[in-house]
C-alpha cells in the first residue's frame, strides 16, 4: 500500500503558482483605514533610523563598539520597514492582494533577514553592556572595534545563509491545491503549511529559525541582564547602581518592544486558540513598530543625539540678522 501511495505521489506534477493571493486582511474590519497608520510608521521609522545613521556615519566620536551595535539596529530597521510597508500600502490603495511567485520569495527573503538582524544584533548589545558593567577594566580589551564589526558581519553572513536556505525550501513544494496565504505578507510559515507534498523539512527550518531568532537571542539577553544586577549589588553607592543601571535602559526598552509582542503571540497560540485577525494584527504590530519605536527611544535617551538636535534648535533660535546692528 505504500508503495503504491508514492507511486501516486511521484505522479503528481510539481505545481509552482504564477501568483500568491495575500488575504491577511481580508477579513478585518475597517482594514482599509489601516494604511492610514502605517503611512505614519513609514514615514517616522524611515526619517528616524535615517537620521541615527546619518549620526553616526558623519561623527567620529560616535565610531566606537555601542554606537555600532546601534548603527546595525538601525540599518536592520530601515531594511525592515522598505521591505514590509511598502507593500503593505499598496495593497490597501490599489486593492492589490496578489504578488507574483518570484517576488513573493523575495518579499520572504528581506523582511526575516533585517527581522532576524535585529534580533541578533540586539543580543550582541547585551554582550556589550555586559561586559561594560561586569568586567568594566577589560572593556577596551573585549570589546572593541574589530570585535564588535566581526561580530556583525558574522550576524549579516549568518542571516544570509539561513534565510537563503529558508527560501530554497520554499522552492521544493508544490502548490496543486490553494495559492491564498493567510497572512499580511509573504510568511514563510502560511505558504509552506499551504504545500501538497511534503514539507517537513520547511517545518523543521521554521522551528530552528524560532530557537535561533527568537528564544537564543533572549535567553542570552535574560542571561547578560541576570549578571549585570548581581554585578550591581557589588557597587556600595546607590548613585553608582544608578548611573550604571542607566546606560541600558535604552536597550532593555528596545528589547521589550521587540521581544514582547512576537512572544505573547507564540504563547497565546500554544495556550489557547486565539482568532486568526487578532493574531494577524499582532504579528503587523510586531513587525512595524520596533523600526519605529527605536530610534525615538535611542534619540531621547542618548546624550549624543539629543545634544545634536538641542544645538539645532539653539542655533535657530540665537539666529539673528547681521542688519540690525546698523539700524541706529
Amino acid at each position: 500500500m505504500s508503495d503504491l501511495n508514492s507511486s501516486l505521489l511521484q505522479n503528481i506534477s510539481f505545481v509552482r503558482p504564477e501568483y500568491f493571493f495575500i488575504s491577511g486582511f481580508s477579513g478585518i474590519p475597517y482594514s482599509k483605514y489601516y494604511f492610514i497608520f502605517l503611512l505614519f510608521v513609514y514615514i517616522v521609522s524611515v526619517c528616524g533610523n535615517s537620521f541615527v545613521l546619518f549620526m553616526i556615519l558623519s561623527n567620529r566620536s560616535l565610531h566606537i563598539p555601542k554606537y555600532m551595535g546601534i548603527f546595525n539596529l538601525a540599518l536592520s530597521d530601515f531594511g525592515e520597514t522598505n521591505s514590509l510597508i511598502p507593500n503593505l500600502v499598496k495593497t490597501f490603495l490599489f486593492d492589490s492582494q496578489y504578488i507574483s511567485y518570484d517576488a513573493c520569495l523575495a518579499n520572504m527573503f528581506f523582511i526575516f533577514f533585517f527581522a532576524g538582524g535585529q534580533s541578533l544584533t540586539l543580543a550582541a548589545m547585551s554582550y556589550d553592556r555586559f561586559i561594560a558593567i561586569c568586567l568594566p577594566l577589560r572593556y577596551h580589551a573585549i570589546v572593541n572595534n574589530s570585535f564588535m564589526f566581526v561580530t556583525l558581519t558574522a550576524i549579516w553572513l549568518f542571516n544570509l545563509v539561513t534565510f537563503g536556505t529558508m527560501v530554497v525550501l520554499v522552492t521544493q513544494l508544490s502548490f496543486c491545491k490553494t495559492n491564498e496565504v493567510k497572512s499580511f505578507f509573504c510568511d514563510h510559515g502560511p505558504i509552506f503549511r499551504i504545500a501538497c507534498n511534503d514539507n517537513r523539512k520547511n517545518y523543521l527550518m521554521a522551528n530552528v529559525c524560532i530557537a535561533i531568532y527568537i528564544y537564543a537571542p533572549l535567553t542570552a539577553i535574560v542571561l547578560s541582564y541576570i549578571g549585570i544586577l548581581l554585578a550591581l549589588t557589588k557597587i556600595t553607592t546607590w548613585e553608582s547602581r544608578l548611573k550604571a543601571l542607566k546606560t541600558c535602559v535604552s536597550h532593555l526598552l528596545i528589547v521589550g518592544v521587540f521581544f514582547l509582542p512576537v512572544v505573547s503571540t507564540y504563547i497565546a497560540v500554544a495556550v489557547s486558540s486565539v482568532h486568526p485577525n487578532a493574531r494577524i494584527i499582532n504579528t503587523s504590530l510586531s513587525f512595524t513598530i520596533p523600526p519605529m519605536v527605536n530610534p525615538i527611544i535611542y534619540v531621547l535617551n542618548t546624550k549624543e543625539f539629543s545634544g545634536f538636535i538641542m544645538k539645532m534648535f539653539k542655533k535657530k533660535n540665537t539666529t539673528v540678522p547681521k542688519v540690525q546692528a546698523f539700524e541706529k
